[in-house]
Order: structure tokens, then sequence, then C-alpha cells
């Protein structure tokens, strides 16, 4: 059997373990930041699809994605309604109070927390949350108080880095990149 060829610090690993559900802003962080506008005023929106792999693994291992942002869209809405997640606030800029209603309504708390933005509006949910991250492109303020700061910038690969990170602090990484290996491993 193969060992899969990621591996990561088992400090950062093990920081990471108590995480059950993941605060994920959208704009630099599911996207690359930038709003794309048609000539009739609709809102495009580029998603990573590694990011969005990432997001379905998170749900198989029993970790719960939760999208808080201050923005709402239909291209947003297909996208998430395509990956299963089930647990979004769309429009709202103080992200603090809705991630507490969601943390009521799963019985978990900030101690089995993760979030992850790139910029002002998110430093609320990363400074409660047991373990912050940020892409590699986030705001100063945001790169300076993330536990974890990604390799790749936000809408290219930093969800997906961080996915995998949970997935092998729950130990299920190796269990669910098996099948994909088949006769491999």
């Amino acid at each position: 059997m193969h060992s899969p060829a990621l591996t990561l610090d088992p400090a950062l690993l093990l920081a990471a373990q108590p995480v059950r559900i993941v605060f994920f802003d959208v704009d630099g962080v599911l996207t690359d930041g930038g709003l794309l506008y048609t000539e009739s005023g609709e809102t495009l929106k580029r998603f990573n699809t590694l990011d969005g792999h990432g997001l379905k693994l998170l749900q198989k291992a029993g970790i719960t994605p939760a999208i808080i942002t201050g923005r709402d869209s239909a291209p947003l809405r297909t996208r998430l309604q395509a990956l299963g997640v089930q647990h979004a606030v769309f429009g709202t800029e103080d992200k603090l109070p809705a991630a507490e209603r969601l943390l009521a309504e799963l019985g978990l708390d900030w101690s089995q927390a993760a979030a992850m933005g790139d910029d002002w509006p998110d430093l609320p949910m990363l400074v409660h949350a047991a373990f912050a991250v940020a892409p590699a492109n986030a705001h100063a303020e945001v790169l300076a108080r993330a536990h974890y700061v990604t390799t790749r910038p936000g809408g290219q690969g930093a969800v997906r880095e961080l996915c995998d990170l949970l997935l092998q602090a729950s130990g299920r990484y190796a269990s669910l990149l098996a099948p994909y290996l088949g006769s491999a491993t």
C-alpha cells in the first residue's frame, strides 16, 4: 500500500484535530476575489474544482463546511447546491453572529471551529475560531492572525489545501484517497 504523497507538520495536524466545522468566506477565498459583471449587471464568479472536491471530501469525513458571505448571488447558490453545502448565510457583513447561530444550531462551539477568510470582515470569525486560516493573498491583518496561511491564493486551491489538512488531521485522508488509487494501493 502506498502512503499518501501529502505530508504535513504533526503540530499543525494536532492543532486542527478538534475541527468539526469550517466557516468559509467566498470572495477572495472560494474565488480569487475578482468580480465580473455582465452588461446586464449580473455578477459572474469563477470557482476552482479542486476547492469544490475538497468541500465534498470534508463532508464525507464528517466535517461541516459553512459559508458566511457578505454577498449573495445566483452563481454562488448554484455552486453550493451542486457541492451539497447545506449551511450558508448570504448577504451579511456581520459574520460573527451568523457563525454563532450556526454553531448553536449544530451543537458545536468555537473550540471545534476553523475559519478561513481574507479581509477585515472575516476577522471576528478568525479570532474566535480555534483554527484560523488565511489564503496566501489575504490582507496583512488577516495574515497576522492566522494559525495557518495556505501556499495558494484564494480561488486557486487555497480551500483545498485547508480541506486536505483537515482530512489528514481527522485521520480520514488516506481512507478517502484509497478508492481513487484502485489496485495501486
